[in-house]
Order: structure tokens, then sequence, then C-alpha cells
């Protein structure tokens, strides 16, 4: 009998290990780009459900703004998504994290609804001057805070030496600047309120909203890395690491990319839950959300990859 009173009192032991002096559940943090709310909202789910004593608190922002939490407002938490691996490389690395997993990728396109001025006739060949016709309104997210929107100025630069229309992108920068938002997810609220016509967003996004979108052609969507080379001859300039800065952000196919902080409170939960997202399970809930995953997971820095999430990257 006193054998199995330890056994019980030690297996309760393990259940409440995760729970703080004030009958609190321990809390995982992530900082997330807004695109990924959708499927990081699933993958916390299942994640509760394996660690019952644990809470996932996820928090979307756009990638910039995520970082900036950590960089000057010195926020606390465990692990860093973005929608570009460049905003963890260049703020993040390596005083706050030493290593950087690219595990999604996703593609530009323009959003709409039925309702949309001339949705029954916009195309690939056309849709720059639907966009630019004084009776239909466009939304965008802001570039500084938020890869969608400088990844849309990209698309404007793109499609003007695409279709060689002289002045394309300087047309549309000029044009619905109030509709510019801190991050995509944010425009879904403008389609779905009739306040614009078209917005640029992520096909993820479009799916998982259930809304009408055009696919452009691969040499403007920034969709295909055989584009690189397309895609690498536009840039635009953002705001930098620190007030009054600046940095160039050079075209580039679309990968999502994540961390661990250094300083990360649970450590342990935090790569599992990168495990998961990396593994079969957490690919299979980025397809059905509309990302395709990058497998296995691309890193520039195979030696500082923990040991648990070595068989899920390159190298």
């Amino acid at each position: 009998m006193r054998q199995i009173l330890s056994g019980v009192l030690l297996l309760a032991s393990v259940l409440t290990g995760c729970i703080n002096k004030s009958g609190k559940k321990e809390e995982l943090i992530i900082f997330h780009a807004g695109s990924l709310s959708v499927p990081f909202k699933q993958m916390a789910n299942e994640f509760e459900k394996k660690h019952p004593t644990l809470k996932v608190l996820l928090e979307p922002a756009g990638s910039i703004v995520c970082a900036r939490k950590i960089t000057e407002l010195k926020r606390s938490c465990d692990i860093i998504a973005s929608a570009d691996h460049l905003v963890i490389e260049r703020l993040i690395i390596p005083e706050y994290a030493g290593w950087n997993i690219r595990f999604a990728t996703n593609e530009m396109v323009i959003a709409y609804q039925e309702k949309s001025r001339y949705s029954d006739e916009i195309s690939p060949d056309n849709w720059t001057d639907i966009l630019l016709r004084d009776d239909v309104t466009y939304g965008r997210s802001d570039p500084d805070s938020d890869p969608c929107g400088y990844r849309a100025v990209l698309t404007m630069m793109l499609a003007q030496k695409f279709y060689g229309k002289s002045d394309l992108s300087g047309r549309f920068l000029a044009k619905n600047q109030s509709f510019i938002r801190p991050k995509e997810v944010d425009l879904v609220a403008l389609i779905e309120s009739n306040a614009v016509d078209y917005i640029f967003i992520y096909r993820s996004v479009a799916v998982q909203h259930k809304m009408k979108y055009l696919v452009l052609p691969d040499e403007i969507n920034l969709g295909n890395p055989e584009m690189n080379s397309i895609y690498s001859l536009v840039s635009v300039d953002i705001a930098g690491s620190s007030p009054g800065t600046s940095m160039t952000v050079d075209g580039e196919y679309i990968n999502y990319s994540i961390s661990v902080l250094n300083d990360a409170p649970n450590m342990d939960y935090a790569l599992d839950f990168v495990k998961m997202l990396l593994g079969p399970e957490g690919t299979e809930i980025m397809k059905i959300n509309g990302q395709e995953p990058i497998v296995p997971g691309l890193t520039s820095r195979p030696e500082l990859i923990p040991v648990i999430l070595k068989e899920y990257v390159n190298g």
C-alpha cells in the first residue's frame, strides 16, 4: 500500500509540475506573424492536449513588430515565428537567438469578393488597370511593420518590370494610402466590411478566410524560389532595427522562419512545439491552411540547431 501511495504521489507531482505556486498553468509565449494565426491556433490546441498543464499564449502582429517587442520593448517570449526569415536573421540573431529555421512558403495574390468592383472581369492581364481606376480602392499592410507590406511594394515593382509600364509602382504607392494597416490579417476586415475592393495579401490568408483571389504570374508573386534572380532585381527600404535607421530588403521568394529565444522561460516546451511544427502533424496543418511546408527545413546554421530538431532540417 505504501508503494502504491508513493506512486500516486509521484504521478501527481509530475502532472502538476508545470503549475506554479499560484495554481496557474505555466505559459508558452509565442510572438508570430499575423498570417500564422489560424495554423498556429490549431497547433496550439493540439499541443495543449498533449500538455494539459500548459497554456500556449499566441501574440500575432506584423513580423517586424514581433521582433521589436523583443529588441526594443524587452518583452519576454519563448518563440518568434516570422513571415520573413530576414527579420530574425537581421533583428534577433545573434543577441537574442542563435539559429533560425525556414519552414514554409507562400505567395502574394490579389484577394477580393463578389461585391468588389469589376470582380467579374479582373484577370492577370488587366488587374493593374482595374486597381488604378478612380472608383476602385485597395488595401495593403505597412511595410515598416509587416513583411506582407513590403512584399506588396516589391510585387508592384516586379509588375512594373513584367508588364513594361513605366511608373506603375509609383502610381500604386500613391493611391489609397488611407487603407494601409499594421498587419496583413487586418486587411481581411476591410474586404469583409466592403471598405475596399481588393487587397494585396498572402494566398494562405485568402484560403483561410475563403476569399476569392487572383493568382499572379510567378515573375511577380514572390512564390517561386526558381525566380529569385528576377525577384532580386527590386528592393525596398524599410525602418531599421532602431529609431531613425533603415534597412534594405531585396526581393526574394517568400519563406517563413522560426526560432527559440536564448533565454526562453520554457525552453523544453518551446523546442517541443517547434518539433511538432516541423514534423508530420505541423506540416499537415500548414498544408490544410494554404501554405506549402519546406521539408526538410532550411537553416544557415546547422551546427547550432538543437539535437531534438536536427532530423527536421537540412545539414
